[in-house]
């Protein structure tokens, strides 16, 4: 299990709407496209999800009042989605997951192929949590930037991944490194089986390593009704951030739900 240092919670909500300092990085995803390399977990490891009946993973289905490309959900109802980007060292994974699942969140993760293929048991692992799992893309690689059939081989890629270990697609796919998706990545997405990609409105920063503070106060500046956040496993600062962001999300009466529940 990942260590981590305990954070002066108090201090850290006191901080208020205070934004984090310069030197931020490109929005979406790290720069250098991977995360801490994973050290703790072979692929093989057994794992141990909360108790009840797995849950398949659900199909993709298209919500018509949304738009093809998604940002947030309704600003009338007291929810938001806590969307993270998979991939990493799979104990920071599974300690997130375990801490949201202590105060009763569901998360969204959205996971990169070969992710998948170096720790495949993680793909039920989330969804026994009841949380969403979608797609990353293949490789986390500039989607946008490539060429069609190479774009293609990327969503559907792990889209493949997903369906052989889960048995769907996934819920969502969100473009990698970029926060919104080309026209040509939309429609390779949708052709894939994606009626929606999945962005996001508020962007935590995590993957600039900022520390837990101030991707703490980052999050609580920005989050309202119906905000999509970006997180990233792979980064302690999260591990270490997410129980104050979910305290003060409580405490505002702020539900930290899946994204299909935020849009259904």
């Amino acid at each position: 299990m990942v260590r981590v240092t305990t954070t002066d919670r108090r201090g850290v909500l006191r901080a208020g709407a205070g934004l984090v300092a310069g030197g931020a990085l490109a929005a979406g995803c790290s720069s250098t496209g991977a995360a801490p390399s994973a050290t703790a977990s072979s692929a093989s490891a057994a794992e141990s999800p909360p108790a009840g009946t797995p849950q398949a993973a659900p199909a993709p289905r298209p919500f018509p009042r949304q738009p093809a490309q998604i940002t947030h959900g309704p600003r009338d109802r007291p929810r938001v989605a806590l969307t993270f980007h998979g991939q990493g060292d799979p104990e920071i994974a599974r300690s997130l997951l375990t801490e949201a699942e202590k105060h009763g969140a569901r998360l969204t993760v959205l996971a990169v192929g070969t992710w998948l293929d170096q720790y495949p048991q993680l793909a039920r692992r989330i969804l026994d949590g009841g949380h969403d799992l979608g797609n990353h893309t293949q490789h986390h690689v500039a989607v946008n930037a490539m060429a069609e059939a190479d774009a293609r081989a990327e969503i559907t890629g792990c889209a493949d991944r997903l369906k052989r270990l889960t048995g769907s697609i996934g819920t969502w796919f969100r473009p990698s490194r970029a926060p919104t998706a080309s026209s040509l990545v939309q429609r390779l997405a949708r052709a894939a089986g994606y009626p929606h990609v999945l962005s996001y409105d508020v962007d935590s920063l995590d993957y600039t390593r900022p520390g837990a503070p101030a991707v703490t106060r980052k999050v609580l500046a920005e989050v309202r009704n119906g905000s999509v956040v970006s997180l990233h496993f792979g980064y302690p600062d999260t591990v270490t951030a997410l129980p104050d962001v979910l305290t003060e999300l409580d405490r505002r009466g702020l539900h930290a739900v899946t994204t299909t529940e935020l849009l259904s």
